[in-house]
């Protein structure tokens, strides 16, 4: 991969060229998002990297990711208000461990954890009165309602309860995942729970359960529960020498960089 060809020349990368189209969608990778994975990854290619000055203007914006807000009596450190969807939280740290990971923007441990408590907190306050939410039903991100992939967040709500939102929290949210799985599995029942394990995500105010079964949601669940588990996917990406290298050059802090 060429990360260095896809900053186009600018202190940013882009997210989409085509042969055909090429630069057409002229999107930029800011933070913050799911997508910090990718600026690790590009500053630790060994031989097409991206600067550290590409992370600082182009992901972190000058620091302009940072939020610092209030929300249910949670601090959020990054992000937009209320943290948007629980994906952010997830599908950057299958293997980025966040444990202890700090640059100069924020502690990914604590920025997560706070996430995924205003995510849960918001579900239980239910401002929205949608039917079902509560300590036992909760978890907003992007899945499946009706015939369309909704990006479900507490500030674009329409009381869809996406099934790997909070299961892929149990890293961060042990008992509050495990009462939800319990609720999805031993309440619900059949209504969500099929061959391949739960459907994608449910909507009780309106009296709909998926049927479908969302590959990238259902993947994101399993890496998440092994990392609360036993921590199998974060021990293995941890120790891979390019990975430390991108992080030192992003000048990022970790217990792995000592080991």
């Amino acid at each position: 991969m060429n990360w260095e060809w896809f900053t186009r020349g600018r202190d940013v990368l882009y997210w989409h060229w085509s042969p055909e189209h090429r630069w057409k969608m002229n999107l930029k990778i800011e933070g913050y998002n799911e997508a910090l994975i990718t600026y690790i990854l590009a500053a630790a290619s060994p031989q097409y990297a991206i600067s550290k000055n590409v992370y600082d203007k182009g992901w972190a914006r000058n620091g302009d990711m940072k939020n610092g807000q209030v929300f249910y009596d949670v601090k959020l450190p990054l992000g937009p208000d209320f943290g948007g969807p629980l994906f952010f939280a997830h599908f950057g740290f299958a293997g980025l461990d966040p444990r202890g990971l700090k640059d100069g923007f924020a502690d990914y441990g604590k920025q997560n954890l706070a996430h995924v408590k205003i995510n849960y907190r918001y579900c239980v306050n239910n401002p929205g009165g949608f039917k079902g939410y509560g300590k036992e039903s909760w978890g907003l991100s992007a899945c499946d309602y009706k015939k369309r992939y909704h990006e479900q967040s507490p500030l674009n709500d329409n009381g869809t309860i996406c099934c790997s939102a909070a299961l892929a929290s149990m890293p961060y949210t042990p008992k509050e995942s495990l009462a939800a799985l319990r609720y999805f599995y031993e309440s619900l029942g059949d209504r969500i729970f099929g061959e391949y394990g739960f459907t994608d995500s449910f909507n009780q105010t309106h009296n709909w359960y998926a049927g479908s079964y969302l590959a990238i949601n259902q993947g994101i669940t399993i890496l998440m529960i092994e990392n609360y588990r036993t921590g199998l996917l974060w021990n293995l990406f941890m120790k891979d020498p390019d990975v430390k290298n991108g992080l030192l050059k992003l000048n990022f802090k970790s217990p792995w960089l000592t080991k």
